[in-house]
C-alpha cells in the first residue's frame, strides 16, 4: 500500500483507507475521495505540491500532505 503522493503521474489508483480524524478527513471525503472511489493521478507539481487528480469524473488539486494522508492501492 503507497500514499497518494507517492503515485506517479499517469495512474489510477484506487483509495483503501483515509488516514487522520476530524476536520481534515471530513474535507477529504466531502471532496469526493471516499473508500474505494477511483483516482488518476494528472499532474505533480516540481516541488510535489500540489497533486492535481481527476476523481468522480471532475479536477481536484490536493495540498502534498492531504495526498499522504490517503492510503491508495494500484488499480486492477
Amino acid at each position: 500500500m503507497l500514499t497518494l503522493k507517492e503515485v506517479p503521474c499517469g495512474e489510477t489508483v484506487r483509495v483503501v483507507k483515509i488516514e487522520g480524524a476530524g476536520a481534515i478527513k471530513r474535507r477529504i471525503m466531502d471532496m469526493g475521495i471516499t473508500k474505494g472511489a477511483e483516482v488518476f493521478v494528472r499532474k505533480v507539481a516540481p516541488l510535489g505540491d500540489p497533486v492535481e487528480v481527476n476523481v468522480r469524473n471532475y479536477e481536484l488539486s490536493l495540498r502534498k500532505e492531504d495526498a499522504e494522508s490517503i492510503l491508495v492501492e494500484r488499480a486492477e
